[in-house]
């Protein structure tokens, strides 16, 4: 299945991870039913899925607290993107 999987052009071009790197091998993981090792992959995984699965279901039936949700949800998808790229990057 990785063969199907985009590849990640600024590791190519610039030999150094993109902030997104693992997003989706990550998703095949949850596919396989490994939790941990998505979360091992691409920390910022279940952030994402539940910001997602928001503004899905607010187009469905809208959300009362749509908006605080949506907010904190992106808040802490970016801080997990970032704190992971930062470690990425470091290590």
């Amino acid at each position: 299945m990785e063969e199907f999987m985009l590849p990640c052009f600024t590791k190519q071009f610039f030999h150094f991870p993109c902030p997104g790197c693992g997003s989706q091998r990550a998703l095949l993981l949850l596919f396989q039913a490994d939790f941990k090792g998505a979360f091992l992959m691409f920390p910022a995984i279940y952030p994402l899925i539940i910001f997602g699965l928001l503004i899905l279901i607010n187009f469905v039936r809208p959300i009362k607290l749509y908006s605080k949700l949506v907010s904190y949800f992106a808040y802490i998808s970016v801080i997990t993107v970032l704190v992971n790229y930062t470690i990425k990057i470091l290590l």
